[in-house]
């Protein structure tokens, strides 16, 4: 199925270069407005994900720069943060983290700024895009250069044997999948009821805990709501518990 782009000012010179990149992919369709379904957009130069609420609802983008992505780079709590300690940032900073379900990339830009080397993987064309286009925009900021050149994308899943991770050899491997969808209450913020209406669930989230546990060379540490199942059925080997989430780690080796 093809994805949808829009492009309400396609002579802007920002927006040009990135129109005639994108809209030369075959799996990407231009229209002239604004449809009910999630579509990509591009204004000021960015790529996004919008849907009939735009503009009074804003576009959804990989932003490493800015909003929620600097905020928790500067406020969030560096190591001591519960990410962090799940994946073993406190007993080694240059950790190999493999980000298997990488979505907007905001777990692994602040697993990256904390000084791991990490590797985006994402499966979804639409979502890839827009991480593509979000790195793309990082790269143009100096005050962020070494985390730009710690954090790197591949397209893919642990299911398909064309992602190939041998050179990358990851210590630890962090699977994030999207969670089914409980309700569009307001309490659900509104970019992730878009993310999610693009993506859908991850209705094979639970076969990839056994090519994760065959990869990752020292943990793999999957991230649930607090109360939802483990991944596969899998009781892990701890767990770390927040407020509304559970970083669950499953042990292969000591990390040194």
């Amino acid at each position: 199925m093809k994805l949808r782009l829009y492009c309400p000012n396609p002579k802007h010179y920002e927006n040009q270069l990135l129109l005639r990149d994108t809209t030369a992919l075959d799996w990407v369709s231009q229209i002239t407005k604004p449809i009910e379904q999630p579509f990509l957009i591009i204004d000021q130069g960015m790529l996004g994900l919008a849907d009939a609420g735009w503009p009074k609802v804003h576009p959804v983008y990989v932003d490493f720069q800015s909003g929620a992505a600097a905020h928790r780079r500067l406020y969030g709590g560096g190591a001591g943060q519960a990410i962090a300690k799940a994946v073993g940032l406190g007993k080694k900073k240059n950790l190999r983290i493999l980000d298997a379900t990488a979505g907007l990339g905001r777990d692994a830009f602040v697993m990256a700024s904390l000084g791991a080397q990490v590797l985006m993987l994402e499966r979804h064309r639409g979502v890839h895009l827009l991480l593509v286009d979000g790195l793309y925009r990082l790269g143009f900021n100096a005050e962020l250069d070494d985390i730009q050149h710690r954090l790197n994308l591949a397209s893919g899943s642990l299911l398909d044997s064309s992602a190939s991770l041998s050179e990358f050899a990851p210590e630890v491997i962090y699977l994030d999948p999207m969670f089914p969808e409980r309700s569009k209450s307001a309490k659900v913020k509104k970019e992730m009821v878009l993310f999610h209406d693009l993506v859908g669930d991850d209705a094979d989230a639970d076969a990839l805990l056994e090519p994760a546990l065959d990869i990752a060379e020292c943990r793999v540490v999957v991230k649930r709501p607090k109360q939802a199942p483990h991944l596969a059925g899998k009781a892990p080997t701890t767990s770390h518990i927040g407020k509304s989430s559970r970083f669950d780690i499953y042990s292969k080796k000591a990390i040194s």
